[in-house]
């Protein structure tokens, strides 16, 4: 016999928006940021910037004029992102 679920939205919307889910995106932007370092010349910035919507979030940066060719060129951070298993779409493509 199947029960019946009901999705308790509040619910969820307090987990997204707690500390634990902040801790771990803080934690993978800086896996990712630790990946992308290891790509680039030594004393390359990479920036995390943390930000929320409706839930943490966070975005990784290289702060430096050569980021969007090595991005372009070598896919840094797209394979990063890949290495520490986040998913990377196209978001022109969905």
């Amino acid at each position: 016999m199947l029960e019946r679920f009901e999705l308790d939205s509040a619910g969820v919307r307090e987990f997204l928006g707690g500390s634990e889910v902040r801790a771990m995106v803080d934690g993978v932007a800086e896996d990712v940021r630790a990946r992308v370092r290891a790509k680039l010349p030594p004393g390359t910035r990479v920036e995390i910037k943390k930000y929320e919507t409706d839930r943490g979030a966070a975005s990784v940066t290289v702060a430096d004029v050569r980021g969007m060719a090595w991005q372009a060129r070598d896919g840094i951070l797209t394979r990063s992102a890949g290495e520490a298993g986040i998913e990377v779409k196209d978001w022109r493509t969905g």
